[in-house]
C-alpha cells in the first residue's frame, strides 16, 4: 500500500508508537504526543511532508521532487512527491525517523505514557 493514499499513509504511521491522526491545512496530519511529524496533503498530486535530519534534508533536497516543506518554518522539514526517486522502504525509514526526532522532544512521562522508549 502506498504511503501517498490516505488507507497507506495510516496503516503504515499507525504502526508507530503513540501516534494520533487528525484532519487540519487540507492534510492527514500524523502527531506523536501532540506534535506534527508528518502530512500527506490532500491535494491531487499528494505530497509528503516530514522533519528529517540537518544532514537527511540536505541529501533529500538534492533530490528531484523533493524540496524544503512550505509553511515550516524551520529548516529540516521536507516535502516529496510520489515522483521523487525514493522507495517505499527508504520513505519509511525517513519518517520512522522523523517520529523519532519529534519524539525526542517529548517529556519523559509522555513518552512513556505512549509506550515511546526513552532510550
Amino acid at each position: 500500500m502506498s504511503l501517498f493514499t490516505r488507507a497507506g499513509f495510516d496503516a503504515e504511521l499507525g504502526q508507530l508508537p503513540g501516534v494520533s491522526f487528525v484532519d487540519q491545512w487540507e492534510a492527514r496530519v500524523a502527531k506523536v504526543g501532540g506534535k506534527v511529524f508528518c502530512l500527506l496533503s490532500d491535494a491531487p498530486s499528494h505530497r509528503l511532508v516530514f522533519k528529517s535530519g540537518e544532514a537527511s534534508f540536505d541529501i533529500l533536497t538534492a533530490l528531484d521532487g523533493v524540496d524544503q516543506a512550505p509553511y515550516f518554518a524551520k529548516r529540516q522539514w521536507v516535502s516529496i512527491t510520489q515522483d521523487a526517486p525514493l522507495g517505499a522502504d527508504d520513505l519509511s525509514a525517513y519518517i520512522a525517523r522523523s517520529h523519532a526526532l519529534v519524539a525526542s522532544g517529548l517529556t519523559k512521562k509522555l513518552r512513556a505514557e505512549l509506550d515511546i522508549p526513552t532510550g
